[in-house]
């Protein structure tokens, strides 16, 4: 960018031919050479004699640093201004730069000579001091231009405030503050300025914190004993310093020293010592005891040390006297106290006196005092005041002639025609009104203001004109103006109420301020007014204020008559008329209080009523009474005259508060009269000092007589006078009225009510003057007129809404004065009004209650603070209103709220704040970054707090993590710059909400703020006004449904919560309620513990270091914890600790990490390793390296950290620390390792060499590691070793093998363990040539680790032997094998030797087994096996589970033959012992074989299954049995579960006992060894290889496979115990298709297994699982199969399943309902079953009743499922009273199934009607004869032949039922003949439904028939001709159905020749037929010849039957009938 305009310069510049030069006149070449010259000899000058004086300096001071030293106090001041010159831009340091460097490092020798200080720091120390005497923008503004060097080179050194952040200043105070002690005299010279400036200015820099503590350390220095004459001269600097600190609110936060404590120490001076007036010079200016309140008190306190150790001071040094004087004066407490004590001490009065009695002052008080009663600072004037007026009182005779001093210097400053300024008029407009508040006075004339525009006030314009008033006698005033009963005012009353009161052209609505602004007393210029200025203004009301604080009865001033003359003389004559409306009300009510208080004497009423009187008719003063005053200024011009007559008024109502007796009441009523027309005045304060003087009249003369005509007249002049003024005259009379006469006229004059209506329903100028007669009620009876302030406030809550302009203001004016007095009481009930008022729909009432709320802004501070809470709040809601009057009415009331904030810096940035609120979205940002960048001077007052605190709140609820930032920021620091921070309390439940939502923010920074600021709220308010919040932050952090985030965010915000609430509050919720969490089960709230442990110790900083101890087992715990995030927040808690608490507690935190190294939990190694690493990197001062570190400069750091290290540790801790973490390099896990080598790295330059160092240590710990019995450290520890051993070779290999050797042999078996690590290690790490030069040793080592009685150590010694036949090779196997061989082989006795051989062997085999087996196996299967070759068999296979199965092909079948060689012998107890070896070594290789080897030992073992020798079957059953139970864990042989159950349920069928005992053994192993789940798979294969055995056996026995057959292996005890589980759980939990298969083949079991052994727990165990299942959502081949098997079981277990009983019969009748029919059928069938064991049957047959009448679906497809389930149901009723019906004890209980038949017969569906007539007939059978008769006649035979098919089908149903029950024989003989007629006639009918049915009842007639021939012979006929093979099927099938049932009822019916043409019809449908027709007659056919009784029945068909038939008969019979075994009816 410089070239760029570079280049634009050049190309714009014009070329250089268009340059003309100028030639130079001879006197400027003569300038120009001086100049020259000059420059030559100032350049001379900087080069030499300056270069060689800053030369100079740097080698006096760098000589020797105690001469340098000394040298600082004459040197400082010009080498800080050389290099601050430099610094600031010198034009000859620019060109000459090595000047500016020679300064420079001038200062910086000089700063290196504070030998207290490092002179590593001296740099820094000069920056500073060249930092603090920089000169402030301001300055350096104002200063710039070509004289600026020069002038800055000329002017002393100044100290400016620091910048901040200053680095410079923070590092030198630090440096000075971390001495503790006081610094060198000369030292201190040369820091003081960087003290002094960081003590300067409104804000402290950050890191300066103990410059105040720093200088009060050398506060002894300035005199005793140890007084430093360098330090000396500085006390004024110091205590000017201190004073500067005072100056701001800054100065509240030190505390160690406080600034007062400071100062007073700057001036403890010996006893007797006399302070120089330059060392007092700060206090006593306005840097002190005219200063600021901190300034002020702080210096009371120094003075009055300093006159405690000097009584004389106060004599001597008037100014000391007038200043603590002063200020006991104050109206600030505490230094109004500081120095009321300082005054006791100076005059030596104890401070147990009197409070209030002070010493008198020296009689030379006024001379001091009178330069401050025009102070600029409004508090010391005022001060000044009273001082003059209580040492007036203290000296009466000083009286006359300090009052004439007062009144001089007001004649003095009264303004004179030469003086320059503006006139009366301009001063008046500059000048602050009466009703404001006095204005702090300004120290140069105010600028001049053009002239305002005049507006008509409707007044008549002054003239020169004389008054009316005219002079008088006091006895001629008036008598009264009103209207009491007997008085009449006279006329010269009314002639002086009319001069007071001159007629008033008409003028209406003006506002009032300008009305005021342009009385007459403020006329417009003119051109021969006197001029006046501010300071001569402010002269004149000091003065004044001086008078009238003469009136205070506290001063005790007593005035003579002729004092008094004078007095009231001059303030008549010059004070009232004035030409400053401000100084003209201060003399007014100076006057009034003079005569209030010391006129009241007779001879001073005798003056003073003539003098005002003739004052009231002249308008001027009789100057006599001036006395020796000057006359000469005092004004006399008709303004003058006017503006004393307005005055004097008020005077003469202050004299007639003296008059008394009754002769003068007359003149008290004509004083009131004159007082009330005076409110006519144009004036506000005129009309308010007449107020004040007619509320203490009102008691007076006959006033309270003519009461009601005063306040009536007031009222209406206030109600409908025509003028402005005199409306607001007459509210400020009602108010004075009644303040005088009692609260109680209000209600008794109904002066509220009337104000109310008028402001409900008057004119314009009513409201208004209501309004004005409001706001003057409520201002002079402040908490009196409270309540009616809430009766009154609809009215002025309408007048808002006012369409008049001067109604709303003057509604506005009375508001804003009404909340002015409001108590808090007040406020609370106006509130609720209002904020229900702001919820009204109507805008115009919400916009009254904005402008109340608005008003609120002028509440007292403490109602102020209570209320604004809520109204901020409403305003900010009222902008998002619809209406814009709404909108604007809002911020104009948040503007009202503006203008009463006191905070300056509020102030300035409110138009930001008010934006804010307007527009959040928009304005939020911005006005928190203004609230930041903004440097706070003063408190923040309860208005700034309203309207900060929605700005802020929107900002934490703001979605940007930085608007959510700088508002928490804010929240927590804002209570920090409130005066009384309860304050902000009512904001609480506002923004700690926000706060703590903003705390569980993802952002961490947001977090981070938040939680702090959490902290800043708890510090300033105390923990009690938030007692949720360390509750809530405790939940957080223990709840489970959290985020780490949120707990993060609680953690951070309870650790600012705890610290703020003390140490002991962090001790007690650390110990009692945090820490006791650490082994909480839920993971989140163990990280909620590691969160606070991670920042509390930062935080806390020095202070956690009490806790570390306690807290350092949480942290170790949780770098264990199985929950990754809890170990990642202990790691960093961990590392927060080290960083924080590392180098000063060394000592608690170093031993843990070191136990951490090694610990069980990798995860912990690893988090110690860390942790670890960055202490040493701290110690060191480096970091831990990540990459190799394999640089010069890395090596370099490496060895420097290693030095730091060994010097902060020792060199023992740093070997031990060195050998650890050598140790952690060979970790188990990998991670591990890496972090101990990134740590190894970053330490260690050179391995060797170091390895080298700390070996002994190593070997030590390695040793201890190896023999420490733990696994993994040992691994650790061989791995190691190793390590060392491949590093330094032959160097170590000395040292280790012996002690290894050592160990193996002395230690126990943890060491000997051990041991064998390291020499594996050892043997795979050292070179061939090593391992030769020590194979003796090596190999007898080996050998005696492999032969160990441990088995570890074996081992490990196969590992060794392994590693040394890598090695070595053969060599190994040569030295170890045959030494062993021949140890076992011995024939000796020593059991222990052959014993270590074996186990020497083992342990080879375990590592070559391929070499070994097949010379060792053939050896030890030599038979007989001995028992120790069982046992080395045995333990050989336990070593070699991966290569033995390759020789089962001779293991196996050697132990099975070998076992069956015991069988059935009668051993002896060798053979005992060897059959048992034999077993344990078979055990053995079935545990041990590998995976791979199971099948081919499975197929060993089944080969031998089907042997012919039955001890060889039984053991092979036995070995499949120790398969399942060895191999249960390793659940390898799943797959051969097929072949085993083949060959184990093979042998169930075995003819040996034993063998079906093993085999049922074995198959019960198999059921408790695997999973039923995995069985449940195999569970068909079961089923169909039970029924393929089964079948067998029966074919072998000769049958055709379904004869009867018992299993042997089931018809044992316990027989289906092993299969049983298998069942259960397939029927219980397997799929459909399994429990189908599971339920039918539990049935077949049952089939196949005799009924003793089903008997008991067998029966039951198999009844639960079907019974609950059976109800389940399961198809219908699974009910069938399950119901099919429960049947079975009723019929096997009979009254043992009489509990069962409910369960059966519910899911057998439940199951009724299932749609499939075999499940229907199937749950007849098993009902059938039950009634034998059910006792209870008339709840069953009334649930059956009750389902087969139920009503019928709606839908086609339900109708046809609930036919199905109703026939079901009455069939299932049918076998119920067939089978149990006699067990019914209810008498309705048959007869309601009777019923039921009878309403079901005619049913529609063919099903329903058959199974009623079932129900019918087993009911007759049931019921009797008698039943059964009257059934026949109702039903049977009540038909028709026209009735319909169903009936017919019904009635013959129901005939056939009833003929077939055991009734039916039993019935008359005329009823059977009918009933068999009925059944002849339908066998015709043309219904083959009902032709068949009439068949079946033919046949049961037959068959029930008395005489069943002749039966049989009417009958025949019709039954051969349904016999016609043209005849239907299903004719056909029912009638052999009928001929059977007739057979079935009676046997024999059909023999001979009766029956010969039935049969032969029968003969020729079995023949010819169809196939269902031909088994119909077949099974008639069976019946019939009665085959089951043998072939006499075929004998007797064939003797009458022809030879045809008899043939065809016989071929039936023999080829049919006889295969047929039963014959079952329907029934």
């Amino acid at each position: 960018m410089k070239k760029e305009l570079a280049a634009k310069k050049k190309k714009a510049a014009p070329p250089a031919a268009a340059k003309v030069a100028r030639a130079l006149a001879p006197e400027e070449k003569k300038l120009l050479a001086a100049q020259t010259r000059d420059r030559r000899q100032i350049r001379s000058i900087l080069e030499g004699e300056y270069a060689r004086c800053l030369a100079a300096v740097g080698a006096l001071v760098g000589s020797e640093i105690e001469v340098g030293n000394a040298c600082l106090p004459g040197l400082a001041s010009a080498v800080t201004r050389a290099a601050c010159l430099a610094e600031r831009g010198c034009p000859a340091t620019d060109r000459l730069p090595k000047l500016r460097d020679a300064a420079n490092d001038a200062l910086t020798s000089l700063a290196g000579c504070v030998y207290e200080i490092d002179e590593a720091h001296a740099s820094t120390l000069a920056r500073a001091l060249v930092i603090a005497h920089r000169p402030m923008a301001g300055k350096a503004k104002a200063g710039a231009g070509p004289g600026a060097a020069k002038t800055d080179a000329a002017a002393p050194l100044t100290v400016s405030p620091l910048p901040s952040p200053c680095a410079p200043a923070a590092c030198a105070v630090f440096e000075m503050d971390d001495v503790g002690e006081a610094l060198s005299g000369p030292s201190f010279v040369l820091l003081f300025p960087v003290l002094r400036s960081a003590l300067s200015g409104p804000r402290t820099a950050p890191g300066t914190e103990g410059a105040l503590r720093v200088l009060h350390r050398h506060c002894p220095l300035l005199s005793g004993d140890d007084a430093d004459p360098s330090i000396r001269p500085l006390r004024r600097d110091m205590a000017s310093a201190v004073l500067e600190l005072l100056a701001h609110d800054r100065s509240q936060t030190f505390n160690d020293p406080t600034p007062v404590e400071a100062l007073v120490d700057c001036y403890s001076y010996e006893e007797g010592t006399k302070p120089s007036a330059g060392d007092l010079a700060p206090l006593l200016d306005e840097r002190g005891a005219l200063g600021g309140k901190n300034c002020r008190s702080a210096s009371m306190e120094a003075l009055g040390s300093v006159a405690g150790r000097n009584p004389r001071l106060i004599k001597t040094n008037p100014l000391v006297e007038n200043r603590i004087w002063l200020n006991c004066f104050e109206k600030d407490a505490h230094v109004k106290d500081a120095a009321r004590r300082a005054w006791r001490v100076a005059h030596g009065v104890s401070a147990s006196d009197d409070g209030d009695a002070l010493p008198p002052p020296s009689k030379m008080y006024a001379m001091t005092l009178l330069p401050l009663l025009n102070h600029s600072d409004e508090s010391v004037a005022a001060a000044a005041s009273d001082a003059f007026a209580r040492g007036m009182g203290m000296h009466p005779d000083t009286a006359s002639k300090n009052a004439v001093r007062l009144c001089g210097n007001f004649i003095e400053a009264y303004p004179t025609a030469s003086d320059d300024g503006g006139n009366g008029a301009a001063a008046a407009a500059v000048a602050p009104s009466a009703s404001a508040k006095p204005v702090k006075p300004i120290a140069a004339p105010a600028p001049k203001k053009k002239p305002t525009k005049k507006i008509s006030t409707g007044l008549p314009k002054k003239t020169t004109k004389k008054s009316v008033l005219g002079g008088g006698n006091i006895s001629a005033i008036g008598t009264g103006v009103g209207k009491p009963k007997k008085k009449t005012t006279s006329k010269a009353t009314q002639k002086k109420i009319a001069a007071l009161a001159p007629k008033q052209k008409e003028r209406t609505h003006v506002d009032l301020e300008s009305q005021f602004l342009q009385a007459p007393g403020a006329s417009s210029k003119k051109k021969d007014e006197i001029k006046d200025d501010e300071s001569k203004v402010s002269t004149r009301r000091g003065v004044l204020g001086t008078v009238s604080s003469l009136s205070d009865p506290i001063a005790g001033v007593t005035l003579d008559l002729d004092v008094l003359k004078m007095l009231t003389t001059f303030l008549v004559s010059y004070g009232l008329a004035d030409g400053n409306e401000g100084v003209r009300t201060k003399a007014r009510d100076s006057l009034r209080d003079a005569v209030a208080t010391h006129g009241a004497g007779d001879e001073a009423i005798a003056f003073l009523l003539p003098h005002f009187e003739a004052v009231l008719g002249t308008g001027q003063a009789d100057e006599t009474g001036l006395g020796s005053l000057s006359k000469e200024r005092v004004p006399r011009d008709v303004q003058a005259s006017d503006r004393r007559k307005e005055g004097v008024v008020v005077a003469l109502g202050s004299a007639a508060l003296h008059l008394k007796g009754d002769e003068n009441l007359d003149k008290i009523d004509g004083t009131i009269d004159m007082l009330l027309a005076a409110f006519k005045t144009p004036s506000e304060d005129v009309q308010s000092s007449v107020a004040l003087c007619l509320s203490k009249l009102m008691k007076k003369g006959h006033t309270q007589a003519r009461l009601a005509d005063i306040l009536n007249d007031l009222m209406k002049d206030c109600l409908h006078g025509d003028m402005l003024a005199s409306r607001r005259g007459a509210a400020y009379g009602i108010s004075a009225a009644v303040k005088g006469s009692g609260i109680a006229s209000l209600k008794k004059y109904e002066v509220v009510k009337r104000l109310e209506e008028a402001c409900a329903s008057g004119s314009t100028e009513s409201k208004e003057g209501a309004l004005f007669a409001i706001e003057l009620l409520s201002g002079r009876l402040g908490l009196l007129f409270e309540p009616y302030v809430i009766v009154l406030l609809p009215s002025l809550l309408k007048s808002f809404s006012d369409p008049s302009d001067h109604v709303r203001n003057a509604a506005s004016h009375a508001a804003g004065l009404i909340m002015s007095k409001l108590s808090a009481h007040g406020v609370k009930l106006v509130m609720p009004a209002v904020l229900t008022s702001f919820d009204d729909p109507s805008w115009r009432t919400k916009q009254a209650s904005i402008h109340i709320l608005g008003a609120m802004s002028h509440c007292a501070p403490k109602q102020l603070a209570s209320c604004l809470p809520k109204v901020v709040p409403k305003l900010t809601e009222a902008f998002s209103d619809t209406h814009p009057k709404v909108r604007g009415s809002a911020e104009e009331a948040l503007g009202e709220i503006i203008k009463v904030i006191r905070n300056p810096e509020i102030s300035s940035i409110s138009p930001v704040l008010l934006q804010a609120l307007i527009d959040p979205a928009q304005g939020t940002l911005k006005a928190l970054e203004t609230l930041i960048e903004t440097e706070f001077l003063h408190a923040i007052d309860a208005p700034s707090l309203a309207l900060i605190v929605p700005v802020i709140h929107r900002g934490l609820r703001d979605r940007a993590a930085t608007t959510k930032r700088y508002g928490a920021l804010i929240a927590g620091n804002i209570c920090t710059m409130i005066n009384d921070p309860r304050d902000f309390v009512p904001y609480l439940p506002i923004l700690l909400p926000d706060l703590k939502v903003v705390l569980l923010d993802p952002i961490p920074d947001v977090r981070s703020t938040s939680a702090k600021a959490l902290g800043s709220l708890t510090r300033s308010l105390g923990e009690a006004t938030f007692p949720e919040l360390r509750p809530w932050l405790l939940d957080t952090l223990k709840i489970e449904k959290g985020t780490s985030v949120e707990r993060s965010g609680a953690a951070q915000g309870l650790t600012e919560v705890l610290i703020a609430g003390g140490t002991r509050t962090v001790e007690a919720v650390l110990t009692d309620e945090i820490l006791p969490l650490r082994s909480h089960p839920q993971a989140a709230t163990r990280e909620g513990v590691l969160w606070v442990l991670t920042f509390l110790p930062s935080s806390m900083g020095q202070g956690f270091a009490p806790f570390i101890d306690a807290s350092l087992p949480a942290l170790l715990s949780g770098l264990a914890d199985e929950s990754e995030p809890v170990r990642d927040v202990a790691l960093r808690a961990g590392r927060v600790m080290v960083r924080s608490h590392g180098k000063s507690h060394i000592d608690k935190i170093l031993p843990p990490l070191e136990k951490g190294l090694s610990d069980d939990d990798h995860r912990i190694r690893v988090s110690s390793l860390t942790l670890l690493g960055d202490l040493l990197s701290m110690l060191g001062g480096t970091k831990v390296v990540k990459g190799e570190a394999d640089t010069q400069d890395d090596i370099r750091q490496a060895e420097r950290a290693q030095a730091q290290i060994a010097l902060v540790l020792g060199s023992e801790t740093r070997k031990r620390l060195l050998s650890e973490l050598y140790l952690a390099r060979s970790d188990t896990a990998a991670v591990v390792r890496q972090i101990a080598v990134q740590v190894w790295k970053t330490f260690v330059s050179v391995t060797p060499r170091t390895l080298r160092e700390i070996l002994g240590v190593l070997v030590g710990q390695i040793i201890d590691a190896l023999a420490s019995g733990h696994p993994e450290r040992t691994q650790v520890a061989g791995r190691c070793l190793g390590d060392v051993v491949g590093k330094l070779g032959d160097a170590v290999l000395p040292e280790i093998i012996p002690v290894l050797r050592d160990s193996l042999y002395r230690g126990d078996e943890h060491t000997r363990r051990g041991v064998c690590v390291g020499l594996n290690e050892v043997i795979s790490c050292s070179s061939k040539q090593h391992i030769d030069k020590y194979l003796d040793i090596l190999v007898k080592a080996v050998q005696d680790a492999l032969c160990d009685e441990d088995e570890g150590v074996r081992e490990l010694g196969a590992s060794c032997f392994q590693s040394l036949y890598s090695t070595v090779g053969n060599r190994a196997m040569d030295e170890v094998v045959p030494v062993l061989l021949i140890a076992m082989e011995s024939g000796g006795d020593d059991e222990h030797a052959k014993a270590r051989a074996l186990n020497g062997l083992t342990g080879i085999l375990s590592i070559r087994s391929r070499e070994l087996l097949p010379y060792l196996i053939p050896r030890l299967l030599q038979r007989p096996i001995t028992e120790s070759h069982a046992d080395a068999l045995g333990s050989i296979a336990g070593v070699t589970g991966g290569t033995i199965h390759m020789h089962f092909s001779s293991i196996i079948p050697t132990l099975i033959f070998e076992l069956a060689s015991f069988y059935g012998e009668n051993l002896d107890d060798d053979e005992k012992r060897r059959e048992e070896g034999i077993r344990s070594c078979a055990r053995q290789i079935c545990g041990n074989v590998d995976d791979t080897g199971v099948n081919w030992l499975i197929s060993e073992i089944v080969s031998k299954c089907s042997s012919d020798k039955d001890g060889v079957r039984k053991e092979s059953c036995w070995m499949i049995q120790v398969v399942v139970e060895e191999r249960k864990a390793q659940a390898d042989f799943y797959e051969q579960i097929p072949i085993m159950y083949r060959e184990l349920l093979y042998r169930l069928n075995d003819e040996s006992k034993d063998v079906l005992k093993a085999a049922s053994a074995a198959l019960g192993a198999m059921s408790k060894n695997v999973p039923a789940e995995e069985l449940v798979n195999h569970i068909e294969f079961i089923r169909n290889l039970i029924a393929s055995m089964v079948s067998d056996a029966r074919r072998r026995k000769g049958g055709v496979g379904d004869g009867e057959f018992l299993l042997p292996g089931f018809n044992m005890p316990k027989g289906l115990e092993p299969l049983l589980p298998v069942y259960q759980r397939g029927i219980l939990y397997g799929s459909a298709s399994i429990r189908e298969v599971s339920a039918s083949g539990l049935g077949e079991l049952m089939n196949i297994t005799a009924s003793k052994y089903l008997a008991g727990p067998f029966i039951i165990k198999m009844t639960g699982p079907l019974l609950r299942i059976v109800g389940d959502r399961n198809p219908s081949e699974v009910k069938i199969a399950i119901i099919t098997t429960l049947g079975l079981i009723l019929t096997k277990g009979g009254p043992a399943l009489r509990a069962f009983v409910p369960q059966f019969q519910t899911t057998f009748v439940k199951a009724l309902s299932d749609p499939s029919r075999q499940v229907r059928i199937e749950a007849i069938k098993a009902l059938a079953l039950l009634m034998p064991l059910s006792t209870r049957l008339d709840p069953l047959i009334k649930e059956l009743v009750a389902s087969s009448l139920g009503k019928g679906p709606s839908s086609a497809a339900e109708m046809a499922g609930a036919v199905a389930v109703q026939t079901a149901t009455l069939e299932a009723l049918s076998v119920v009273l067939r089978n149990g019906g006699k067990k019914a004890k209810l008498p309705e209980s048959i007869p309601s199934a009777l019923e039921a038949s009878k309403v079901l017969l005619t049913h529609e569906d063919e099903g329903v009607r058959e199974g009623a007539a079932k129900v019918m007939g087993a009911s007759c059978g049931l019921l009797g004869e008698d039943v059964a008769s009257d059934v026949v006649n109702e039903v049977i035979l009540a038909g028709s032949s026209k009735d319909a098919g169903e009936k017919k089908h019904g009635r013959v149903c129901g005939c056939h039922r009833i003929m077939a029950s055991p009734v039916g024989s039993e019935l008359g003989d005329d009823l059977h003949g009918q009933m068999m007629k009925l059944a002849k006639a339908l066998t015709k009918d043309e219904n083959a439904t009902v032709r068949g049915a009439a068949c079946v009842a033919v046949g049961a007639a037959i068959g029930s028939a008395e005489d069943s021939s002749a039966c049989l012979a009417n009958v025949e006929s019709s039954l051969l001709k349904c016999m016609d093979p043209k005849e239907l099927m299903e004719v056909h099938q029912a009638l052999a159905l009928g001929l059977c049932t007739a057979v079935h009822m009676k046997s024999g019916v059909f023999d001979g020749k009766e029956g010969l043409a039935i049969m032969k019809a029968a003969l020729k449908l079995a023949m010819s037929g169809t196939q269902r027709v031909q088994f119909a007659f077949n099974d008639f056919l069976w019946l019939a010849l009665r085959v089951e009784e043998g072939d006499g029945g075929l004998e007797e068909f064939a003797n009458i039957a022809n030879f045809e038939d008899s043939k065809a008969m016989k071929s039936v019979y023999s080829k049919v009938l006889v295969r047929i075994k039963k014959v079952d009816l329907d029934d």
